[in-house]
């Protein structure tokens, strides 16, 4: 970030930062600070780094952006779910740690977020992340270059894309016929054809997936939750992305859902704790052993059933387990406790 752009930042330092910035007499003690060496709650320290960050001194500016780097996904989620928070905040830390799920979901979706993070996060984050950032229906309608800032997303997918208005135009190459039997001119002839035909495929399944998403846009939330309950599924696949937690778990409760759809909602870490429940009342689904692995890593899980799910593990998985950044360190825990066990 430039300094012009800091000079443009007013933020004002909450009464308790102050009083805590006050105390500190030398340099030793802003740069302990500025490390995170000094006692201090997780939003009192991303406060001071935000401070330093934003400051003259550069030894202190780099120390503290070290430091926001490798502040643990826990204190960065009490942070970012800060119901004051400044919007620059969000901005800086959504800037450092959008590759993060466990960090973004709660940035994302703080009433704070401004609008400039959102357009980094729609042009930068790929996968769950993304997904959270169509999600913001509100921000959409408001703001179209947040639309095409997804769409043209080289990380995004195309069902998403389609969701959000993009249509696939497919060109097709003139056939040339050079044929030297009458054969072989049919044959050209009829390659054509399947190529006009393929055309107009396509181009049906992208007007059919933006009719639906525009229909969706006035869509009563009676209505919304009967489609879910009896649609096809491309209304599965855009009202399970629903936030009204009655509308997407109504998809988990359609009689014609498949194992395959439930198993990418178990892997989407942007799923609520409905859908996941759901997914856990289902004796059936919870054969499946890529659903158990899913559910094991999916924040969303309740510990004890993620435990329990451990024991099915193959032991290549439970060593994955175990030095992942992407679990609570409870699992990481009892994932190395098991390793320990077997070589015993």
């Amino acid at each position: 970030m430039s300094s012009d752009d800091d000079k443009n930042i007013k933020f004002k330092v909450p009464a308790a930062v102050a009083k805590i910035m006050k105390q500190w007499g030398g340099r030793a003690v802003r740069l302990a600070a500025a490390r995170g060496a000094l006692p201090m709650s997780g939003p009192n320290l991303v406060t001071v780094l935000f401070i330093f960050y934003h400051g003259e001194d550069q030894e202190l500016r780099a120390e503290a952006l070290k430091t926001l780097k490798e502040l643990s996904p826990g204190i960065l989620k009490t942070v970012c779910s800060q119901t004051e928070i400044h919007p620059e905040v969000l901005d800086l830390l959504g800037r450092l740690h959008y590759k993060n799920m466990e960090v973004m979901e709660p940035l994302l979706t703080n009433r704070m977020v401004g609008l400039k993070t959102l357009h980094f996060v729609a042009e930068n984050a790929s996968g769950h992340v993304l997904d959270l950032v169509a999600r913001n229906d509100t921000a959409i309608r408001k703001d179209k270059a947040l639309r095409l800032l997804i769409i043209n997303n080289p990380n995004v997918d195309k069902v998403l894309k389609i969701q959000l208005g993009w249509k696939e135009e497919v060109v097709t190459e003139p056939v040339t016929l050079k044929a030297k039997n009458k054969g072989a001119a049919v044959s050209s002839v009829e390659e054509e054809a399947e190529a006009d035909e393929e055309t107009e495929v396509l181009s049906e399944v992208a007007e059919s997936g933006l009719s639906k998403y525009q229909e969706l846009l006035d869509m009563p939330v009676s209505e919304k939750i009967k489609m879910a309950l009896t649609g096809d599924k491309e209304w599965r696949s855009l009202l399970v992305r629903e936030a009204n937690k009655l509308v997407c778990s109504a998809v988990l409760k359609n009689p014609r859902i498949t194992e395959a759809e439930v198993l990418m909602v178990a892997k989407n870490r942007a799923s609520n704790d409905e859908l996941i429940r759901t997914i856990l009342l289902n004796r059936e689904w919870l054969k499946n052993y890529d659903m158990k692995k899913a559910l094991i890593e999916h924040p969303r899980t309740p510990l004890q059933s993620a435990m329990r799910f451990m024991s099915f593990l193959t032991e290549r998985d439970i060593k994955d387990l175990a030095k992942s950044r992407n679990v609570s360190q409870a699992i990481v825990n009892n994932a190395r406790r098991m390793l320990m066990t077997k070589k015993h």
